[in-house]
């Protein structure tokens, strides 16, 4: 009785859990890895004290819905015409307060808007 190597021997499939281990490990680590957003830095100085203020009240109070200037409801569109009414020149202090209950984004949208009509010194309380 003799062995023979002439026999066909039956292949082997490949096991996919080693594969399939490895592509969840790069998901989870390309997950982590990645930035889901772009970070923003807000050029907003916060108030301190012994800063010099001058000329009328320029405060706007950003609400969830509208803004106020001097405490005076103003639809968002004339928020602009206003500031410019109250301001000297671009560079005089603007205070911005974020009212109960109103985004952060909203308070950035106003502030972009003040910046796109040119006004560069906002200064945000609490």
């Amino acid at each position: 009785m003799s062995f023979t190597d002439d026999t066909p021997r039956p292949r082997r499939k490949p096991s996919l859990t080693p594969m399939i281990d490895v592509v969840f490990l790069l998901l989870v680590f390309f997950m982590l890895a990645s930035r889901f957003g772009v970070d923003q830095v807000l050029p907003l100085p916060l108030a301190s004290g012994g800063q010099g203020y001058e000329g009328p009240p320029r405060l706007v109070d950003v609400l969830p819905e509208g803004v106020k200037v001097n405490g005076v409801t103003i639809p968002a569109s004339e928020l602009a015409a206003k500031i410019e009414s109250l301001t000297a020149k671009p560079q005089d202090t603007i205070i911005l307060r974020g009212a109960e209950g109103a985004k952060l984004q909203r308070v950035v949208d106003v502030a972009g808007q003040l910046r796109a009509a040119g006004h560069s010194n906002l200064v945000l309380v609490e």
